[in-house]
């Protein structure tokens, strides 16, 4: 490919802004400029802005695409291709699908192994236009968790694991009330005594198998060399137990406590860019916007809203406190380096030609381009 040249446009670096130029070539950024570039070859961006392209450790847009409505399955291919387009309109340029092991709710839209056949296809076949990982999400009090991970651990894709405990009566669900409005959201309302009865089956799966599943994920961890994540965390004892467990990330915690608790540790506090553009958590957990406030907020996921990353870094981005070169460090560089990525995240020379322009619209930002490895791909 002959070399690119993106020129008049607002280079969002690690620590600043400045109005420059860039030289791409052979899919990497070769060279930073300031000012602008004598070249008629080069793209006239017009002013707007040139940022990373977005890194996204926690999507579960899938599986809107797999589960357009209950009971009404799509076929994976076709799915994954619907899901790639949508993260790309939305600036994400690396995404790790997060996919559920062991959850019966989640699974009922999500197949690991379909999914991920789905995926290893559309690799070999490169008809997805930007980087798709995996991140697997181990739900630990399932009985069979072991035998459900096992053939999932040998795709090349994968990036992440996570300890998921969605038991009614803590973390996530530590209000029962709102577990009661959430199974209902989900097409699973039961009278009193039919949820007293899921409540209590599900507790005592917890009490039987949790703790030995929680060391089998962290033994894998270990020895396959992948970073983890700690999900939910409610309670101090649960930053405790993510730090024994060598977790490197605290997705979504639910309070300030342990978001601070966490961010003290030195794990990456992770919160939905959902929440921060609401201006809060849809299921009544903390606001990110108070984590942020707090400055213990790291790095956003666009969680169930691809479009919700870039806008909520550029709300970020306009806190005096924060600035946008920090704000799109939360959604770029940290969580790329989070799981070890360390050849994007950031312009820098060397690096990955992962680039969106982006222009700022009636005060939202608006993605007028993407490249992924120095080719246009939106």
């Amino acid at each position: 490919m002959p070399d690119l040249l993106l020129d008049n446009a607002r280079l969002v670096l690690p620590d600043t802004i400045v109005h420059g130029h860039l030289r791409i070539a052979d899919g990497a950024i070769a060279q930073i400029g300031e000012g602008r570039i004598a070249h008629a070859a080069a793209i006239d961006c017009d002013g707007d802005y040139l940022l990373p392209g977005l890194v996204e450790l926690h999507t579960d847009n899938l599986e809107k695409h797999l589960l357009p409505r209950p009971g009404a399955h799509w076929p994976a291919a076709a799915a994954l291709r619907a899901h790639d387009a949508q993260l790309l309109a939305a600036g994400i340029t690396t995404a790790l699908n997060a996919i559920s092991v062991g959850e019966e709710d989640a699974e009922e839209a999500v197949d690991p192994r379909q999914v991920l056949s789905a995926l290893a296809d559309a690799r070999a076949a490169h008809s997805l236009r930007i980087e798709h990982a995996v991140h697997l999400r181990c739900e630990l009090p399932c009985p069979d968790l072991a035998q459900r991970l096992q053939p999932l651990l040998a795709t090349p894709a994968l990036r992440l694991l996570s300890l998921m405990d969605h038991t009614p009566g803590q973390r996530q669900f530590h209000d029962l009330e709102r577990y009661r409005a959430y199974s209902a959201r989900h097409g699973n309302a039961r009278d009193d005594d039919q949820f007293d009865a899921r409540v209590r089956h599900l507790q005592d799966l917890q009490r039987r198998h949790a703790d030995a599943n929680r060391q089998q994920v962290i033994a894998l961890a270990l020895e396959l060399g992948l970073p983890l994540a700690s999900h939910d965390d409610s309670e101090l004892i649960h930053i405790a137990e993510a730090v024994d467990a060598n977790a490197c990330i605290a997705e979504f915690p639910v309070n300030l406590a342990t978001a601070v608790a966490a961010h003290a540790a030195g794990l990456q506090v992770l919160a939905g860019a959902p929440n921060l553009v609401r201006g809060g958590s849809h299921s009544g957990n903390v606001a990110a916007a108070d984590l942020a406030r707090a400055g213990v907020l790291d790095a956003l996921s666009s969680d169930y809203v691809p479009g919700s990353l870039l806008l909520a870094a550029f709300q970020l981005g306009g806190w005096e406190s924060i600035g946008l070169a920090r704000a799109v460090a939360m959604v770029t560089r940290t969580p790329a380096r989070a799981i070890g990525y360390r050849d994007r995240g950031e312009i820098a020379t060397g690096l990955r030609a992962d680039l969106l322009r982006v222009r700022v619209v009636d005060g939202l930002p608006q993605v007028e381009a993407v490249w992924v490895r120095g080719e246009r791909r939106y």
